[in-house]
């Protein structure tokens, strides 16, 4: 079940950081870099 829970979640936290870029190009070091841990905790969770 919590594979199934982080493939809808990586998807999901990709859009919202897509969209944040867009509407402010100047957070986009801390976008990527929450983006990368947020990412990095669903892998070892899941």
């Amino acid at each position: 079940m919590s594979v199934h829970l982080n493939l809808h979640l990586v998807p999901l936290i990709s859009l919202v950081a897509g969209v944040l870029i867009l509407v402010r190009p100047k957070l986009l070091n801390y976008i990527v870099a929450i983006y990368l841990i947020a990412v990095g905790v669903l892998g070892l969770i899941g």
